[in-house]
């Protein structure tokens, strides 16, 4: 979406002055785990894989296509979504977007790009899979610099701990600054009340301002599991640009889905490099974490929410956030028609 479109259509959305208090605050766990980031990104032992989950290759999940190539003289359609598996973050990151047409299909030159990834809690580093690995959001700033953006901005909105905190035991911190990023601090005076006309049942929200205003908008989940909705994916990760979460709680899978019919980021790209397999959103034991290696990267962060949930035996139809986001219009579930293209980089 260019520039004006983008801002013009949320800036009429956008009404009131933004609310100066809080939303309400949920509880995270409190365990705490080390702080040291490692400079690589490190396999857990194997005795630490769950039992109920058996190995498979990302590419066994992907479903069947028309696989009758093309003629020599004709240049391969573009892919609806990517899967990237079997080798290191920042290699997983830049052969997804490459395979989608680059980084410059989605980041304009002089853009103002905000990067939203999941940095929900500041009491684990990223091998407790809480919170993005910070290698794939350092990767995307760079490559969000190297297409010509103007700025980047990277922020979330931490419900266990201070943002501050959050940042730097995460390790984005220092991977986005490394990168010639900012990361930026959520103000709660910056949050604006916007009407949200296609909803169903949240009709209004404060929607933090700068992601209104932002020329394009990378979201950037963790996959994981979560006690409320099953999974948390791309669309759930969007709920970190609102004030007041607990107020979509009453019905969280239409509030998740009525919240996307307004914020439309341009490139989702699921972090599935460790996948937290139980007791999330908040984690903390190792032995729920499952490595992967494997990033899942769309324009349609239905089709991304549907692929990954594989990763976790499910199917699009079991997460009720994504039935509704597909009847809605906001993207597509039925992977079996999609152009899904899988890269294993260690074959």
């Amino acid at each position: 979406m260019g520039k004006y479109s983008r801002r013009n259509f949320l800036k009429v959305a956008a009404v009131g002055a933004g609310a100066l208090t809080l939303g309400s605050i949920l509880d995270a766990c409190g365990q705490t785990s080390p702080t040291s980031i490692p400079s690589t990104d490190t396999a857990l032992p194997s005795t630490q894989q769950p039992a109920t989950l058996s190995p498979f290759p990302p590419e066994t999940l992907q479903p069947a296509t028309n696989t009758a190539p093309p003629p020599t003289n004709t240049p391969l359609p573009p892919p609806d979504l990517v899967v990237t598996s079997g080798g290191e973050p920042e290699l997983l990151v830049r052969q997804a977007i490459l395979a989608l047409g680059g980084m410059e299909k989605f980041v304009p030159i002089g853009s103002n790009v905000i990067v939203k990834p999941n940095i929900c809690v500041a009491y684990h580093t990223y091998e407790y899979a809480a919170t993005t690995n910070p290698w794939v959001v350092g990767t995307l700033v760079k490559m969000c610099f190297e297409a010509g953006a103007g700025s980047v901005k990277v922020m979330d909105s931490p419900f266990g701990g201070t943002q501050q905190k959050a940042y730097e035991i995460s390790g984005i911190k220092e991977q986005v600054e490394a990168a010639g990023g900012v990361m930026a601090t959520m103000s709660p005076y910056k949050y604006v009340r916007t009407q949200i006309p296609a909803a169903k049942v949240l009709k209004s929200t404060d929607v933090y301002e700068d992601i209104l205003n932002a020329d394009v908008l990378i979201n950037v989940p963790i996959a994981k599991q979560h006690g409320s909705s099953w999974l948390s994916l791309g669309m759930k990760n969007l709920m970190g640009v609102i004030q007041n979460r607990s107020a979509l709680h009453i019905s969280l899978s239409q509030c998740i889905a009525d919240l996307n019919a307004l914020i439309k980021p341009q490139l989702t790209v699921v972090d599935a490099v460790r996948i937290l397999t139980a007791n999330g959103p908040t984690g903390g034991n190792l032995a729920d974490v499952r490595k992967m290696d494997t990033v899942i990267a769309s324009p349609d962060i239905v089709a991304a929410d549907s692929y990954a949930t594989s990763l976790f035996g499910f199917t699009p139809e079991d997460l009720a956030f994504i039935v509704i986001g597909a009847s809605m219009g906001l993207g597509r579930s039925d992977l079996q028609n999609l152009n899904i293209r899988s890269i294993r980089l260690d074959a």
